[in-house]
């Protein structure tokens, strides 16, 4: 297109042309510079960070993250309601991050029957949408889990 073409029209969405960027040319030319990092980044490295602590009369390197949770155990132990409101947020946000055990994930009988049902049924509606009959499917063995 060029700069006088009688059928570009200028509006939302479409700039001049001469306004545009260039064809390999960047909106954002400096852009963010390399190595730099986010805050979760700057946050993980501050946290992993060792400290010395004093704990039974001897010295101890750890890290800061372990030496945030001590604190924050000890004083939910100790009865601070807002220590242990944090505490507790946090032992719900990671039990509903566990992942499943494996008896939660076989099936029992009762289940197997269930999953069994619900393939007839949808078995019984497509073959009701294409005009076909059950007869015409091949059987699907019941003692295997889906």
């Amino acid at each position: 297109m060029s700069d006088h073409d009688p059928d570009y029209s200028v509006g939302y969405g479409k700039p001049p042309q001469q306004a545009r960027f260039h064809q390999g040319q960047s909106g954002n030319p400096r852009g963010r510079p390399k190595g730099s990092r986010n805050l979760s980044t700057l946050m993980a490295k501050a946290l992993n960070e060792p400290v010395v602590i004093s704990e039974n009369g001897k010295r101890k390197r750890i890290t800061k993250r372990e030496a945030v949770l001590k604190q924050l155990v000890n004083k939910a132990a100790s009865g601070d309601a807002k220590a242990i409101q944090l505490l507790l947020g946090e032992i719900r946000q990671l039990e509903g991050r566990e992942p499943p055990s494996t008896e939660s994930v076989l099936f029992d009988e009762a289940d197997r029957e269930l999953i069994s049902q619900l393939y007839d049924r949808f078995r019984g509606s497509r073959a009701e949408a294409t005009g076909a009959s059950d007869d015409a499917k091949p059987s699907r063995d019941r003692g295997s889990e889906p």
